[in-house]
């Protein structure tokens, strides 16, 4: 497949669905625990209903499962709002806490889910996710026999995969057919204009399926706000490249490379010369100019540091498609960087 997204017209993405994120949201001395707040929290989702956002997506990991016990406190069904959830293999991980410790073997998919249920106060989500694959303790099989049990105890909508191969997408999608077991509608991955590899097979791959793309990192991991430079040593505390904690170093190792920030300034520079700040060139990108397909379920997750930036993130996702030198400049920074990116897949 090219690595030239196909070109999009006003009408097909319009109504793109958007996703609110909701790692950031977590109670204090936590894992990225940068909105503690209950009324910052409760902003961000009245934010989110005011551009009619009705989705949430967290995980029992985030903010070692308070983010799931504040969504709960928030009554986010009363509001509107429906939640999915993942659920992480994180038995042998360095730094997991020992209350959050899961692979996705039957027994523990029951524990995790229901323990987000619990934190939730719900009695089901929309989406269960496998947060990535877990290739340590249990067989696809024996996992998917699991998940279909649950599924039929009317505890969650849809099924989701997480961070999975485009081959292993298929050989699950194959052993739930073959056993009338419930089959991943929903894949979440991380997609943006600087980390295009899902476009060559995993696409491809959703789409034969009929399986929708819901993209997470559309900012890569905060680089595309613009604010990083790589000559710096010092990080904002929390930061997403704060090397204290988890979510930063995994950050570092993905994009912290010289010719990722090549690419960015040849971005920066197309964007400042149209008016536009990078981040908002990458939010149109992913809506207008990227393989997202509204038409077949896609959606963008979209995460936030504060009420501000959430609302910067959620308006530019409503402005129209990007000048054409700034689409051609985008595609060009890809073929500078698509042979060195990291993978899609955990």
């Amino acid at each position: 497949m090219s690595s030239e997204a196909p070109p999009k017209t006003m009408a097909d993405n319009a109504n793109l669905k958007v996703v609110l994120g909701t790692m950031t949201i977590a109670k204090k001395d936590t894992l990225y625990d940068r909105i503690s707040s209950p009324s910052e929290a409760a902003q961000l989702l009245d934010l989110c209903a005011q551009h009619h956002v009705s989705e949430l997506d967290t995980a029992r990991v985030y903010g070692w499962g308070t983010s799931e016990e504040m969504l709960g406190e928030l009554r986010y069904e009363e509001r509107g709002f429906s939640v999915s959830t993942k659920l992480f293999p994180s038995k042998g991980f360095p730094g997991i806490k020992p209350h959050m410790v899961y692979t996705h073997r039957p027994e523990d998919l029951r524990k995790g889910l229901m323990d987000s249920l619990k934190a939730l106060g719900a009695k089901k989500v929309d989406i269960f996710y496998l947060h990535a694959p877990d290739r340590k303790h249990a067989s696809f099989e024996e996992t998917l026999k699991g998940v279909n049990e649950l599924y039929e105890e009317g505890l969650f909508e849809r099924f989701g995969l997480s961070n999975f191969m485009s081959w292993e997408v298929s050989h699950i999608h194959s052993l739930c057919t073959a056993h009338s077991w419930i089959r991943p509608s929903v894949y979440q991955g991380v997609y943006s204009l600087l980390q295009r590899r899902v476009e060559d097979e995993l696409i491809p791959c959703l789409r034969h399926h009929g399986i929708a793309f819901y993209v997470y990192s559309p900012l890569a991991g905060g680089l595309l706000t613009g604010k990083y430079r790589q000559e710096q040593t010092e990080f904002e505390e929390g930061g997403r490249f704060d090397k204290k904690k988890i979510v930063g170093q995994h950050n570092h190792v993905k994009y912290w490379r010289g010719e990722v920030f090549e690419a960015l300034e040849k971005i920066r520079e197309v964007a400042s010369k149209h008016d536009l700040t990078v981040a908002e060139t990458a939010m149109r990108w992913l809506k207008w100019h990227s393989v997202l397909d509204s038409g077949k379920g896609d959606a963008v997750i979209v995460g936030a540091s504060s009420a501000k930036h959430l609302e910067e993130n959620l308006g530019d996702l409503e402005k129209g498609p990007l000048p054409v030198e700034v689409v051609e400049v985008v595609a060009g920074v890809w073929e500078g960087v698509k042979g060195k990116g990291d993978k899609y897949w955990a």
